[in-house]
Parts: C-alpha cells; sequence; structure tokens
C-alpha cells in the first residue's frame, strides 16, 4: 500500500488564503456603502441648512455667502470635504421678499474609498430644500 503525501497544514493555509480573497472585498463594500450613506445624511443636512440661513440672512449678498458656509459645515460634520459641493439657489419671486420661497439644490460627488486615481467619481447625491421667507421679520 502506498501512504499519501504529507499535507499536515495545507487546510490553515487555504482558510487564511481564501478567507482573505472573500473578506477584502466585504469590508471595501462595507466602507464604501458607509461613505456614500455618509455623504447622503451630509447633503441633506446642508441643503436644509443653507435653505434656511439663506431665508434668515438681510440681504442677499450675504445670504448667498452664509448659505455656502452653512453647506460646507454640515459636510465637514460628516468629515468630508467640500471639494465636490455643486449648491444651486433659485427663489420663487424677489429672492428675500416677504413670502417667497427660497430653494436649494446641494450635490455632492461621492469620494471613493482608496481610489485617488479616478476621473470622476461614479456616485453622486443630491438633496433639494425649500424654505419660505418670513413675511414678518
Amino acid at each position: 500500500m502506498r501512504r499519501a503525501p504529507d499535507e499536515g497544514g495545507s487546510a490553515v493555509v487555504e482558510f487564511i488564503f481564501l478567507g482573505l480573497l472573500l473578506l477584502v472585498p466585504v469590508v471595501y463594500l462595507v466602507i464604501t456603502v458607509g461613505q456614500v450613506q455618509a455623504a447622503s445624511f451630509a447633503v441633506v443636512g446642508a441643503a436644509d441648512a443653507a435653505a434656511k440661513v439663506y431665508a434668515a440672512a438681510p440681504d442677499t449678498g450675504s445670504a448667498e455667502q452664509r448659505a455656502a458656509e452653512a453647506a460646507e459645515l454640515a459636510l465637514s460634520d460628516f468629515g468630508l470635504q467640500s471639494d465636490g459641493l455643486l449648491m444651486d439657489i433659485s427663489c420663487s419671486e424677489a429672492c428675500l421678499a416677504p413670502g417667497s420661497t427660497v430653494t436649494v439644490s446641494v450635490r455632492f460627488e461621492v469620494p471613493l474609498p482608496g481610489l485617488p486615481w479616478t476621473a470622476g467619481t461614479p456616485v453622486v447625491v443630491d438633496a433639494e430644500s425649500a424654505q419660505v421667507v418670513e413675511r414678518f421679520g
């Protein structure tokens, strides 16, 4: 009778190799989904804060600056840089006229973790918020 060659210890090597091969993509997927979810929450907060700040401002010049600062602050609360932030402000009537509606649309390109060389990010999240300017302010 012939004996098979000794394969002691190969199960450990296979387990570690296959574990890493399957675990690394799952960990990357979880990190990426978390990044997209954080950006989603941040964009909603940025649009809401920018609309409220814009509607409460005394004039349009300072309103745009304050809205931009509020949006950047909302993104920084989630640990995101404001590099991919695009904000559009529109008004139903004359901006800051009592009773007019201010609508702020915010778009953000989510940077994928570990891929700095990508030309454009494949994930873009956006949100829109409307705020009515008070009649008696």
